[in-house]
């Protein structure tokens, strides 16, 4: 059924996500209304690719569950994991290592975009803009809190463990070596945003050099983290070479996470208290990826760079996570470009990421759309330059299906342009 030439099950969804984007204090109402609404629709007229009415819901939620239930675990799990690295101590030694003048606030995004790569990317914008508003006595510029935003969402893009949508590629069965080729464009990013945003934030209010209090790091809790990513990434890896048939019916990644999390309790325990509201987190983003997971991907544009592109601007407005979901569905793309996208390019709004939205709790000033495109412009212009960049020197690689009944690549694999018009370049 369509309406003005666009399929219901898009209209619906596309004012799910309109509704995420306007009531920021009812997401989880809203995106739990959206599901009912779509898979009401689905189930009464539109049917499931395994069959009409609730059978047919049956059957698809039969084969979405290990998913779900990876992420939930992952999630959950890795917010715990968050607040380990926290309590390490790393992040309050961290100041110290800040050098004099505009590279003070640069080698701070650094640091962010190096931490986000191995934690939540939402972890690392919340400690970045924690030891910024210490370093710069809570005077921190509305531009470099974006750039906080970016740099967390960047170093995520390239890694597997950092950041939801490219954990998500990872569960789904894309390899995290396909992934890794994004920090070519987020490493070009971070200089094309960061200098900028140093020398704004220096301008505005130069580093504190005030250090009275000595501080230890726990190594116990340092080592819990490595122990807990290393058993995720070992979990992972083992799987999908040897029980790849198996992983589509149990989800082993989600509950490697939570045996490695429950042997080190007794070293220290976890902050169960943070459980209750990634739980709520949680249910609120696996129900956008449930309701991408219904819509009709055959009638997506074809993969390609410009969509990837367009994908980018549009996560900047529309929560990324179900954007990931339906590119997965669709297949066809070059990972590393898509994870890029996806995860750089909700940084040019606040309300673009869960780390964008994390930081402007913290700094409610930056609850401005108009302010932080007026002194957040060099994200944009970062996104620009480093997907084009990557583009340049690794070419457009559409990956073959990783998945039985993944839909194969829609453009011929192009070589790497030498320049803007060069062939290939399109």
């Amino acid at each position: 059924m369509e309406l003005f030439g666009i399929p219901v099950d898009f209209i619906l969804f596309a004012l799910t996500l309109l509704g995420v984007a306007l009531f920021h204090h009812y997401v989880l109402q809203v995106a739990l209304t959206g599901l009912a609404v779509i898979a009401g629709y689905k189930i009464l007229f539109a049917g499931f690719k395994f069959g009409p009415g609730l059978a047919g819901f049956a059957a698809h939620m039969g084969h979405e569950w290990v998913l779900l239930v990876n992420l939930f675990c992952l999630l959950v799990g890795f917010a715990l994991l968050a607040r380990h690295f926290e309590d390490s101590g790393v992040p309050e030694v961290l100041p110290k290592l800040l050098p004099e003048g505009w590279l003070g606030p640069f080698v701070l995004l650094v640091i962010i975009f190096v931490l986000s790569g191995f934690l939540d990317n939402i972890a690392a914008a919340l400690i970045g803009a924690t030891v910024a508003a210490s370093v710069f006595k809570r005077k921190v510029h509305i531009g470099y809190l974006a750039a906080i935003v970016a740099a967390s969402n960047g170093g995520g893009a390239g890694s597997v463990v950092g950041d939801t949508t490219t954990t998500m590629m990872w569960l789904d069965g894309v390899s995290p070596v396909d992934v890794f080729e994004a920090y070519i464009a987020s490493g070009v990013a971070l200089v094309v945003f960061g200098i900028p945003a140093a020398l704004l934030q220096h301008k505005h209010m130069a580093i504190s050099r005030e250090f009275h209090t000595q501080h230890k790091i726990d190594w116990s809790r340092l080592g819990i983290v490595g122990f807990i990513l290393v058993a995720a990434i070992i979990t992972n890896v083992t799987v999908n070479l040897k029980f790849a048939a198996a992983a589509e019916h149990f989800p082993f990644l989600g509950a490697a996470i939570w045996v490695a999390l429950l042997v080190v309790v007794p070293l220290r325990k976890p902050e169960w208290s943070l459980v209750p509201g990634a739980v709520k987190g949680s249910v609120f983003l696996l129900s956008l990826v449930t309701c991408a997971s219904m819509m009709p991907v055959e009638q997506l544009p074809p993969a390609s760079w410009p969509t990837a592109l367009s994908l980018g601007f549009i996560s900047a407005v529309f929560d990324n996570i179900p954007l990931t979901a339906l590119a997965l569905k669709q297949g066809g793309y070059d990972w590393g470009f898509l994870a890029y996208a996806v995860g750089f390019g909700g940084s040019m709004l606040w309300f673009g990421s869960s780390a964008g939205v994390a930081v402007a709790n913290l700094f409610p000033e930056a609850k401005s759309v108009g302010q932080w495109l007026r002194h957040g412009w060099f994200v944009a212009v970062g996104y620009v330059v480093g997907f084009f960049v990557m583009l340049a020197v690794m070419g457009w690689h559409p990956h073959e299906p990783h998945k039985e009944g993944t839909a194969a690549p829609t453009v011929v694999e192009q070589a790497a342009p030498s320049a803007i018009g060069a062939p290939g370049y399109q």
